[in-house]
């Protein structure tokens, strides 16, 4: 959600400096709740929310898993029906306090009228998130929409070609107009919408393929009583990153880059792998959905180990799904 188109709408022009702060972060407390009502009726689909993250020009909610369509409908029509019901609120509350609404003076920075102007910007942010266009919320409804009966990647496709025009009309406006905020709002418009649809090009690429398919069969592990000096041995020697401790056959925790580093600098290279590795390291089935598993492998680390009745079957990294998508572009497929 673009919190900058509308204060490009409006301004930030007003009677006092005061006033413009309490505006704009009116405005960003207006952004929040709208993020807050995506994560609360995903919450009614047992999907929940990983974080809401704010930035200068809005704010994204982070969802565990990617909605299924309807679930997707509800989700995204939530955020802009909160700045509706915000605006309402603030309008009924300036009319109940005024007699009226001077509506020839919400639209104006300068008239003074704080609570009026909240609610118009309130109005805007919802009306231009229900653009049916990625990545506003409009986008995810016509995706939603569309992909009830198309697919996600062919609804998605059509909803980022809209995003995308969308995005090159308001540049080319503002380009004429010389209004070079409203040419920065279209770059990430168009930069939404191409990382989008690449995602979910992704996504239906490796839908259905179970992880033993894309995992890596061949590593190194470390013994139990390894110790940090012969971990980064093995790291310099090859290329990998991560390196499974075992006891036998049993599987103890994993050795990440980062925390053998660590470990290298605060324990010194004769400490024991054992004592820093991380015991509550992620596992997956090699049945299991890849697509599915991406969700978790971001939340791992970018590390999981592929295990089947307790026994290290392979790795997942994020580096070899990347090159796995690479290879099933080309038509390419591992055999077995």
């Amino acid at each position: 959600m673009l919190l900058v188109v509308f204060l490009i709408a409006v301004g930030l022009e007003g009677p006092s400096g005061a006033e413009s702060a309490i505006y704009v972060l009116a405005l960003f407390g207006s952004v929040l709740l709208h993020e807050l009502g995506h994560a609360l009726v995903s919450r009614q689909y047992g999907i929940r929310t990983e974080e809401i993250v704010m930035f200068p020009i809005g704010g994204v909610a982070r969802l565990e898993r990617n909605p299924k369509p309807r679930e997707e409908l509800w989700i995204a029509l939530a955020g802009p029906a909160v700045n509706i019901f915000l605006a309402a609120a603030l309008l009924g509350v300036a009319a109940a306090m005024n007699g009226t609404v001077q509506w020839e003076k919400v639209f104006e920075r300068k008239s003074g009228d704080m609570m009026g102007q909240v609610a118009a910007g309130n109005l805007v942010l919802a009306l231009f998130n229900l653009l049916p266009a990625f990545p506003m919320d409009g986008g995810r409804i016509l995706r939603a929409m569309l992909a009830l009966k198309r697919g996600e990647a062919k609804a998605t496709e059509t909803a980022a070609r809209a995003g995308r025009v969308l995005a090159i009309l308001m540049g080319l406006y503002g380009l004429v107009s010389a209004n070079f905020l409203l040419v920065f709002v279209a770059f990430f418009v168009y930069l939404g919408a191409v990382q989008e649809n690449a995602a979910v090009a992704g996504r239906a690429l490796i839908e259905g393929v179970p992880v033993r398919m894309a995992m890596i069969t061949d590593f190194r592990t470390l013994a139990h009583g390894d110790t940090i000096r012969d971990a980064a041995n093995l790291l310099l020697s090859t290329s990998q990153q991560d390196f499974p401790v075992m006891h036998g056959d049993q599987v103890l925790g994993l050795l990440g880059r980062g925390a053998l580093l660590r470990a290298m600098a605060q324990e010194g290279p004769d400490a024991y792998v054992a004592s820093v590795m991380d015991r509550e390291y992620w596992a997956l089935n090699p049945e299991s959905d890849l697509a599915e598993a991406m969700p978790m492998l971001a939340q791992s680390g970018n590390c999981m180990l592929v295990m089947e009745e307790g026994k290290l079957m392979g790795m997942i990294t994020a580096e070899n799904v990347t090159e796995f998508l690479v290879l099933k572009r080309m038509g390419l497929d591992r055999v077995g």
